[in-house]
């Protein structure tokens, strides 16, 4: 018994299956072909999918007219059903959780130039105790211009290097 976005799979030809079964097992293979389509040409050759797979898969992604695209993912579907699919899932789940770690971190490091920018309380001397490999001087002085530019309706130059230096430091920290 195998597991896909909530459709359990299965793969003991012993017992007859229904219709409907048969049918929700090829929806969940076809939507695991679309999140495969969704994946940049590298991250499809490292799952190191059947050559025929990886090639319709590839072909998917260049198909542009709606109709060809829906035949083509019928077919990616069809190929999917020789293909042990719980690996393929497990690496698309982790690709997912890497996605979503990464926009938290952005978020994180978002707040924290914002924070220093707007004079929250602390927050500088948080940041140098958790990251001292961040210059303090360099520091003050990215927030001081920042918050000059903000004031003026500069563009935000002094801002993005400070994000910049920001996420120098945090991009080592593990989520």
């Amino acid at each position: 018994m195998i597991k896909v976005k909530g459709v359990v799979l299965e793969r003991d030809e012993d017992e007859e299956k229904s219709r409907t079964q048969k049918k929700r097992e090829a929806e969940a293979l076809q939507t695991l072909g679309k999140q495969l389509v969704s994946l940049s040409e590298d991250q499809i050759k490292a799952l190191e999918l059947p050559e025929k797979l990886e090639g319709a898969v590839i072909e998917a992604k260049r198909i542009k007219k709606h109709e060809a695209l829906r035949r083509q993912m019928q077919y990616i579907g069809g190929l999917m059903r020789s293909v042990d699919p719980e690996p393929i899932q497990a690496v698309i789940d982790d690709i997912a959780t890497g996605r979503a770690q990464e926009a938290s971190k952005h978020k994180l490091i978002e707040d924290l130039r914002d924070g220093l920018i707007s004079g929250k309380k602390g927050l500088e001397e948080d940041v140098l105790r958790n990251y001292p490999e961040m210059d303090r001087q360099h520091l003050s002085q990215l927030i001081r211009n920042a918050r000059k530019e903000k004031e003026t309706g500069k563009p935000p130059k002094s801002a993005r290097i400070l994000f910049r230096k920001l996420r120098e430091i945090v991009a080592d920290e593990r989520f």
